[in-house]
């Protein structure tokens, strides 16, 4: 397990990015979503890596990322802040109703982050949709709650992010003993 790496995981739309974009201007040492990343170099080169294409190849490709972002993050001191983490795959997976191959749920067995998750809950009042983000208000919400499902299943506590704005929500960040860096 790694005590130092925290993980804020939810539904699109909920704001995660610019928690994170806040904390990293805080100091702390962030690791971008990989998925967001993935869409976009598959739209540009014409891939169907995607969510709306080939949903398989996209957690091939996320899992890929993620586990070396994990490996490359291991290197780093203080803590870490990632936009999701790999159970997020497995719960992707599941939500589309994929079969989740074994590698991809050992690696989220396995890739162990701080007991403390941060679940960005389903806000009706910010969500919105983009180029990237064409999931509807209802996969949004249902996205938040298997992520929360996922993570207790895998032995995380849950600690739901107030509905406030990102300088609240990252004080909030701070003040449950994530070590400042």
């Amino acid at each position: 397990m790694r005590d130092h790496f925290f993980v804020v995981t939810g539904g699109p739309g909920a704001d995660k990015t610019r928690l994170i974009t806040e904390l990293s201007r805080r100091g702390f040492h962030t690791i971008p979503e990989s998925g967001r990343a993935i869409i976009r170099e598959e739209m540009v080169s014409g891939g169907d890596a995607l969510p709306w294409a080939d949903r398989m190849a996209y957690a091939e490709r996320m899992l890929e990322r993620d586990l070396r972002a994990y490996e490359d993050a291991r290197a780093l001191s203080g803590p870490v802040i990632f936009d999701r983490g790999t159970p997020d795959i497995l719960g992707y997976l599941t939500l589309c109703g994929l079969p989740v191959p074994p590698h991809i749920a050992a690696a989220a067995k396995e890739t162990r982050y701080n007991a403390r998750i941060f679940l960005a809950p389903f806000w009706d009042d910010i969500f919105t949709q983009d180029a990237e983000r064409k999931q509807t208000r209802a996969e949004a919400e249902a996205t938040g709650a298997v992520m929360r499902d996922t993570y207790t299943a895998l032995g995380y506590e849950i600690t739901e992010l107030p509905r406030t704005d990102i300088v609240t929500r990252a004080d909030f960040v701070c003040a449950q003993r994530v070590n400042r860096p």
